[in-house]
């Protein structure tokens, strides 16, 4: 029962997460300086954990992998924010956690895992789900453009959540220390951010001094929420088996999707309903191995 209690939890903060994401996305600027504040948070705390941790038994794989998964995890989460300009925070939500799709696949190519044919069904109800958010826009020819390009740089961003997901695996099979490569990946947001904001983001600047308030306040937040997640999924998946808590953990964006609607007033369509349900059947099936 507690492992349960903190998949939920888990659940909650991952919601509370993208629904701050979203907020910040479509309300305030400096999507690269708020990255940067989520990582000084991370950072602070996976520092603390590592200091009593033993050091790794390899320092070049800890910091190759801790490199190559905070690439990919630093750049889902710009090109998501970047996305959820234009996106529901429901959409963006529920395509980034439906990431279990190339990692499944992935784990079968890289790491010569088995696909059972529950997991094989579980991808067609993914690429269901995904095609079901394909924006229908009747309006502007512009706003059109608008909504594909969003919608083709969250598949990306997923892509990239599962591409970290799988050096994860990859280099923790290899001798890296998972203490220090979240570490090092906290690393990666911080100065990422900075060099996404100078790169993507030069001409929103300069800030005023509400636009630093939002940044800080807000990335702060964020980083809380963010620290949450990794805590309370290592407490979950200590207390109780991965093919339980994990999947309640992925259920977030049902819960994002649910405080869009009454928060942000996001409208719920049938095609939305149906890529939601798809959604919960697609996780489901990728967790099961027989």
């Amino acid at each position: 029962m507690n492992a349960i209690f903190w998949a939920l939890a888990c659940m909650s903060f991952a919601a509370g997460n993208d629904l701050l994401f979203k907020f910040f996305a479509s309300k305030n600027r400096g999507n690269g300086f708020f990255v940067s504040i989520v990582g000084v948070v991370w950072l602070a705390v996976t520092l603390t954990f590592a200091l009593f941790a033993p050091l790794p038994e390899s320092w070049g794989a800890t910091i190759l992998w801790g490199m190559i998964s905070g690439f990919f995890s630093v750049g889902g989460n710009l090109l998501m924010l970047d996305a959820m300009r234009s996106l529901d925070a429901g959409v963006c939500a529920t395509i980034y956690r439906l990431n279990l799709v190339p990692v499944t696949v992935g784990a079968a190519l890289l790491l010569n895992e088995d696909i059972s044919m529950l997991q094989y069904a579980g991808i067609l109800c993914a690429c269901g789900a995904v095609c079901a958010f394909i924006p229908r826009s009747r309006g502007e020819n512009k706003v059109r453009k608008t909504l594909s390009a969003a919608f083709i740089i969250m598949i990306v961003a997923s892509l990239m959540r599962a591409a970290m997901g799988l050096s994860y695996r990859y280099g923790f099979l290899h001798g890296a220390s998972e203490k220090y490569v979240v570490v090092i990946n906290s690393l990666f947001w911080i100065f990422g951010g900075v060099i996404y904001a100078y790169w993507r983001e030069r001409s929103l600047m300069p800030y005023s001094r509400q636009d630093w308030k939002n940044l800080f306040f807000l990335g702060g937040f964020s980083g809380a929420l963010v620290t949450g997640i990794v805590i309370t999924m290592a407490l979950a998946t200590k207390l109780g088996n991965a093919s339980v808590v994990l999947p309640i953990s992925q259920m977030s964006f049902l819960l994002t999707g649910a405080l869009g609607i009454w928060l942000l007033k996001e409208k719920l369509t049938w095609s939305k309903a149906l890529a939601f349900a798809l959604g919960v059947v697609a996780i489901l099936l990728l967790s099961c191995k027989f």
